[in-house]
């Protein structure tokens, strides 16, 4: 891809300081570029390395100026070279169209206007793809299901009978949609299953990472809300309800039952137990256990997960336990022979007294 700095500068609505006629042909981190690449720095301490990169065009704040460098300043640098790395993606990648001649489609199935259906791809009977989804290779629709508009589902994605999608949603290889949720009677140490009767509900602009899970519910419906963003490998079990515009990075294990507020935050390999409440921007820090509810606007840590704080000062204290035994074991020492001669003078002072006693006799 080639843009002009002046058309980059436009794009973005920028102030372009420097070569209008610059050709940019790639994006780059502030470290790794190289000639004809455009990167940014978002606050001034990265300033320093901005003087230093070998990227030909800097996007700035709105208040910085590098000697030698074209730049273009704007508001919120970050959102603006996001915005340029989706023009590149696009021009860069381009998705196939038509319906390929192995995919296995049911008589009765509806498909929308310039929807693009992959090599092997299988679409139950009953279900409605929306106009301009993408379905790559390999992927599995099942049932009664409904998918929306725009939508893009990667190679190998797997969504079970009576899903429903929202428009633009995002699905990444390998993940599974709709799988039964892991529930069980136990009789005379027995598991029955119990019949997972319900659906999953995906929102609109929801994105979601390669080889993740979402169980249907029990009865009802698991419902992930618009805007979420998942990472890969996540698993959310049945009848889970995600506010809308949450964010779960990898590996996060969110048990049956759990609702969870609007805009939280879930990092990497946290784990929540089953019929909890997270509340609206909570924030679930990198391995934190939860086993209880966490309030609105809180940060909790740990296992199990405690406000941030308080998990700080704890983590804090338990960095100190050698020098703790070494103190007690130190005391200890000190004690010691105190308590000998004691104890020995304790002795004498029977040994007196039964002197007495046998003279007094």
């Amino acid at each position: 891809m080639r843009k002009t700095l002046a058309e980059i500068a436009s794009f973005i609505n920028g102030e372009l300081v420097g070569e209008e006629g610059l050709v940019i042909t790639g994006l780059s981190g502030i470290k790794e570029g190289v000639a004809g690449d455009l990167t940014y720095v978002e606050h001034g301490k990265f300033l320093p390395l901005a003087e230093h990169t070998q990227a030909s065009a800097i996007i700035t704040p709105r208040d910085v100026s590098i000697q030698g460098k074209s730049i273009i300043r704007t508001d919120y640098p970050t959102a603006a070279f996001n915005k340029i790395a989706e023009l590149f993606v696009k021009e860069a990648v381009q998705h196939f169209s038509g319906i390929h001649p192995t995919a296995q489609i049911a008589a009765d199935v509806k498909l929308g206007k310039n929807v693009a259906v992959g090599p092997f791809v299988v679409i139950e009977s009953g279900t409605r793809v929306g106009e301009g989804t993408i379905i790559y290779a390999g992927s599995t629709i099942g049932q009664n299901s409904w998918i929306g508009q725009y939508c893009l589902i990667y190679p190998r994605v797997t969504i079970r009978e009576r899903i429903t999608v929202g428009n633009r949603v995002i699905i990444h290889p390998g993940a599974v949609i709709g799988a039964d949720g892991f529930g069980y009677n136990t009789e005379n140490g027995i598991h029955h299953k119990v019949p997972q009767m319900g659906t999953v509900e995906i929102g609109d602009d929801v994105e979601i990472g390669a080889n993740t899970t979402i169980d249907r519910a029990r009865l009802n419906k698991t419902l992930i809300g618009a805007g979420t963003k998942i990472d890969n490998l996540v698993h959310i079990a049945h009848n889970v309800v995600i506010g809308e515009h949450s964010i779960i990075v990898a590996q996060v294990g969110i048990a049956g039952s759990v609702t969870v507020g609007r805009k939280a935050s879930f990092g990497g390999q946290a784990g929540v137990a089953g019929h909890l409440t997270i509340g609206e921007e909570a924030v679930i820090t990198a391995q934190a256990g939860v086993t209880r509810s966490v309030p609105a606007h809180t940060t909790v840590s740990g296992y199990p997960a405690r406000p941030h704080e308080q998990a700080k000062k704890i983590h804090a204290h338990i960095q100190r336990l050698p020098q703790l035994v070494r103190t007690v074991e130190e005391l200890k020492q000190k004690l010691i022979p105190s308590r000998k001669s004691q104890s020995a003078s304790s002795v004498k002072k029977n040994q007196k007294r039964n002197v007495r006693k046998t003279k007094n006799h």
